[in-house]
This record gives C-alpha cells, structure tokens and sequence, in this order.
C-alpha cells in the first residue's frame, strides 16, 4: 500500500505567511543593499589588454596590442571598428576579451578606433574614413610589423568601410576580409530605412544645422528597433542584482551599448544619400571621392560571420555580400545569437571565435 503525503490544511498555511513576509522583506533589503552597490560602484574596467598608441590623428586612433605568444602569425591583423561605438567591446575583461583571444592564439593585433569627431571635423567626408584613414593605418601596420600583408576585420559599418577599401584597392597589401555582421542591401533595415525616408527626412537641413549627428539621435534610433528592450534589461537586472556574474555582464554589455559616438555630418549625408536612400552598395554604383567601390572587385579571402537573430543588421540585408564579392575563397557562417553577443559575451567564445581563429590561421602564414 503506498503512503500519501497529507496536504497542508488551512491552519499550516495561515500559520506560514509570516515567515513567507518575512522572507519578501529580507530579500527586499537585500535587494536594496544590492541596488545601492550597483549605483556606487564603477564597474568593471574594460579595455584593458596592454596596447599601445601607434598613431592617433583626429577622431582616428591605431592602436598596436602586446604580444601574448612565444610565436606570432606572420599576416597582422588590423581591427576596424564601426564608427557609431567603441572598440572595447570587443576586449571586455579578461577571459572575455575577443582581442585578449586573438593574442594569445599568436596574431598581432592592431585596431583602428574612433573617438567623437569634434565640431570642427563636422565636414568629415566618407573618402576621408576610406580613401585617408584606413590606408594610412594600413600603412603604419606595415611598417610597424615588417610585414607586406595586412588581414583586415570589419566590424558592422567598420565592415562596410573595409570592403569600400577591399573594392577600391583590390591590388592592394589586404590579404584576407572577415567581416562580422556587414550590411550591403540597406533597404533590408526597414526600420533605419524607413526613419530615414527621403520624403520625411532632411538630411540637408538637419546636418547644415548641427553639424555633427548627436549620439542621442543614434542612440535612439537603435533603441527604437527594440522599444521595450531598456525596460526589460533593468527589471531583469533587479531580479537578478545579487548575482555578481549577471550584474558584472549586465554593467559592461550596457555601459558599451549606450556609449554611442556622433557621427561627422558630411559623412552621415553620404551613409543616407548613397546607402540608405540609393543603395548603391547593393546596387555596383557606389564610389568614393569619384572611384568606384564595386564588391565583385574583392577578390582576396573573405569570411563573413551573420547572427542568427541580429535586430541590427537582419540576415536579409547581410547576406549578399558573399554573393557580391570576386573571391573564389569565400565562406559564410551564421551562427546562434544578436548582433552584439555574436563577437562578444559566452555565444561569441563558445561559437565565432574558435571559428575565426581556424579559418584566420591557415591564411595568416
């Protein structure tokens, strides 16, 4: 005969909801407690791994990281940056430093970051980011290494402006292209497309007038893609302030999400004029400064890694670039996660970034 368990009776509940309200209240204190660490504390330094300046020249700056291996590749390795964020994203602390990574597989690291254009640099034009800013770095890598041979990874818009480079310069020292989360059909980020509608939107006006784009218009407009997603992250956020990991990622996915650049006026007319309103990435008529910028004149080695569930850069807008390209050595790779935990964060270790470093080695000799 199996035994039963008798149910609690009305008694024996009534007689728990005191120490039930007592538990509520202390993890409320503790929550409390918890929450005003969150406020006074700093947070996690980022950006650490030991680098150096190799040149900084406006709002470019070339920085060169330290060896972390007995032997290095002999192809360096020049990380270009999205224009609209900051580069330590992609070295976070250590253990979760995609360029911390990279070191110690035997790269030599180089990565060309962005600071805030200043008012004066508002007439920035896109020729000056790929005719002027990715060559000279390109070429202070080349001296700076010994090496003829420059790998180059793009990522996002940092994407866009080195295939511009790729396309303009195809005889040029550029070994190998690995592009992380690229667009080239711009008509595919309905949302930016559509909030930069050339019968609602001004370009003319609103970079005649300010000059330089605010952050808080960028900013903005990336949060507009997903308009509950802020809210949802802080109440995550509470119900999760006593785990340190949760809080410590938290803190530093964030602090990089909302530390968003202006953008040089004359730079932003061209990226809504060319890409956003004539798609003429997509289309083979872009150029830059009158040369022409086609993708089928690509013909290096390219990889081009694509999220899953990127709100950013949809898969739709991304996944012509490999079609595009002249290469005959050419992969695409999609994998499990958003646009950011794509190159960052536990996805990006677990899935790309073991994948980069197979596919980079063989073509780094």
């Amino acid at each position: 005969m199996t035994a039963t368990t008798a149910s609690p009776s009305p008694v024996d509940d009534f007689a728990a909801i005191p120490t039930r309200i007592q538990d509520e209240v202390n993890r409320a204190i503790q929550r409390s407690i918890k929450g005003v660490e969150y406020i006074a504390s700093s947070g996690p330094t980022l950006g650490s791994t030991p680098k150096d300046v190799l040149h900084s020249r406006g709002t470019m700056k070339l920085y060169h990281y330290r060896p972390m291996a007995d032997e290095i590749y002999r192809v360096p390795i020049l990380i270009v940056m999205a224009t609209t964020n900051r580069g330590y994203i992609l070295d976070l602390v250590p253990g979760q430093s995609f360029i911390e990574f990279l070191l110690k597989r035997g790269y030599d690291v180089y990565m060309l970051d962005w600071t805030a254009p200043t008012p004066e640099e508002k007439n920035l034009r896109m020729e000056d980011y790929v005719l002027d800013f990715i060559p000279d770095s390109i070429r202070r890598v080349q001296k700076d290494s010994g090496e003829t041979d420059v790998s180059v990874i793009g990522y996002c818009f940092g994407g866009v402006l080195s295939t511009l480079y790729g396309a303009i310069f195809p005889d040029g020292p550029m070994k190998n292209l690995i592009c992380f989360t690229t667009p080239v059909d711009f008509t595919k980020m309905e949302l930016f497309h559509n909030f930069s509608d050339r019968r609602y939107f001004d370009v003319d006006r609103l970079v005649d007038s300010v000059g330089n784009v605010p952050p808080e218009m960028i900013l903005t407009s990336f949060e507009m893609l997903r308009p509950a997603s802020r809210v949802a992250g802080q109440v995550q956020l509470w119900e999760n302030i006593w785990n340190d990991e949760f809080v410590k990622s938290y803190r530093m996915f964030d602090r990089w999400a909302t530390d968003t650049l202006p953008l040089a006026g004359e730079y932003f007319r061209t990226i809504t004029k060319d890409l956003m309103w004539d798609n003429k990435l997509f289309t083979d008529t872009m150029t830059v400064g009158g040369r022409p910028a086609n993708l089928a004149a690509i013909k290096v080695p390219i990889l081009h890694a694509v999220a899953e569930h990127d709100h950013i850069v949809p898969y739709e807008a991304a996944k012509h670039l490999i079609a595009k390209v002249g290469s005959t050595d050419k992969q695409e790779v999609i994998l499990k996660g958003g646009h950011v935990s794509l190159v960052a964060g536990a996805n990006a270790i677990k899935r790309l970034w073991p994948k980069l470093d197979s596919w980079l080695g063989e073509r780094s000799t």
